[in-house]
């Protein structure tokens, strides 16, 4: 648990941006919390941290003094430009980790993950496109691996959220991206595009709401819940936060679950398992309703700027159908649509596919344009 490795995650290291840390103390609280869950009669949860651990302990973290000029290896062997980096920035006061990989010069993807993941849902997608675009993929407060605070501190609301992403990239000083938009990151996404209409050059969706028809039967529960908002109708959607409503998120409506790695929902598991992050979720369940009067809004957005859309939408999810995708052409009618034979969590199969889509997409709409 103390290894080298695993140490070296938490040690303070430079970037063209300044200094950076992601704090030792978070980090060791991580780790602590999820023993805490394992000491007990609970044994599916240390399978759980056993895999956070080794993942921590066998990842490779390349420090600046590896860096070398573009398109040239490192002592390593490893292109600096093609690495992932896994970084933390001070927003508001809160701790927000991040992914960050490709050439600091090229077009931005900001990439925006749903629930009940984090950015680790682009852990394949990001180095395939990572040798043309500068991507970033942030962990909301309370996912991932960014701080939970005290729901008595921070307000888990997808408006909060968006806020926290629209400081982090001006933090980072990146005025103008694409958007890749899946699940809550719809709304966040849309949030920013209504924010800051002159940043977004591109939107790809994936599964990702604005529009009623894309809401089906698997809300129902959670509709009653923003009815009331009372402890019973909270309870009663409380189960959404098990294992097996993440393994189902990740394995309904697919082909072929071979295909589905375990790792995505052990991993989304082991984080929302620690103590108090079901109130964190069943809180942003509930200002879920908050996004609902928005769509207008967005679609008014959608017909004013035109911004260029990929659709990418897994036809088979129960969670955002598929009726959800077509109406993004209202409003955009160039808008390119692509429908995939899969479930709620199309990268997990369907990877390749749609980050080749992407890259043609980005390719004609984003590089295209800044040439």
């Amino acid at each position: 648990m103390d290894s080298p490795r695993a140490r070296s995650f938490i040690e303070k290291r430079d970037t063209e941006r300044g200094a950076f840390e992601i704090r030792s103390e978070h980090v060791d609280q991580l780790t602590v919390e999820n023993f805490s869950l394992v000491t007990g009669e609970n044994c599916k949860m240390k399978n759980l941290v056993l895999f956070v651990l080794m993942t921590f302990g066998s990842a490779t973290f390349i420090s600046p003094s590896f860096a070398g000029p573009t398109g040239q290896t490192t002592p390593l062997g490893i292109d600096p430009e093609a690495a992932i980096h896994y970084r933390s920035m001070k927003v508001d006061g809160v701790d927000v980790f991040y992914r960050e990989a490709g050439p600091l010069n090229a077009p931005v993807l900001l990439l925006l993950h749903g629930f009940p993941t984090s950015s680790q849902m682009f852990r394949d997608l990001i180095p395939r496109l990572s040798d043309k675009y500068h991507i970033v993929a942030p962990d909301y407060p309370g996912f991932g691996y960014s701080a939970a605070p005290d729901r008595s501190q921070f307000a888990y609301t997808f408006q909060n959220y968006a806020n926290i992403v629209d400081k982090l990239m001006q933090q980072l000083n990146l005025a103008h991206y694409a958007l890749y938009v899946m699940d809550y990151g719809a709304p966040v996404g849309f949030r920013l595009a209504t924010m800051h209409p002159d940043r977004v050059t591109a939107i790809v969706v994936q599964n990702g709401n604005a529009y009623d028809e894309g809401i089906g039967s698997f809300w129902d529960g959670i509709k009653a819940y923003w009815k009331t908002g009372a402890p019973k109708e909270r309870e009663g959607i409380r189960w959404l936060m098990t294992y097996k409503a993440t393994h189902w998120q990740y394995t309904n409506g697919v082909r072929d679950v071979t295909l589905v790695s375990p790792d995505a929902a052990t991993v989304d598991q082991a984080l929302l398992d620690r103590p108090g992050n079901q109130e964190i979720q069943l809180d942003l369940f509930y200002d879920y309703r908050t996004n609902i009067p928005l769509y207008p809004e967005w679609q008014a957005y959608f017909r004013k700027h035109q911004p260029p859309m990929l659709i990418v939408w897994g036809q088979n999810d129960e969670i955002f159908i598929a009726p959800g995708a077509k109406p993004y052409q209202r409003d955009i009618p160039s808008a390119e649509i692509h429908m995939i034979d899969t479930g709620h969590f199309a990268l997990e199969t369907n990877g390749p596919e749609i980050a080749s889509l992407m890259r043609d997409f980005l390719d004609r709409k984003v590089s295209a344009n800044r040439q």
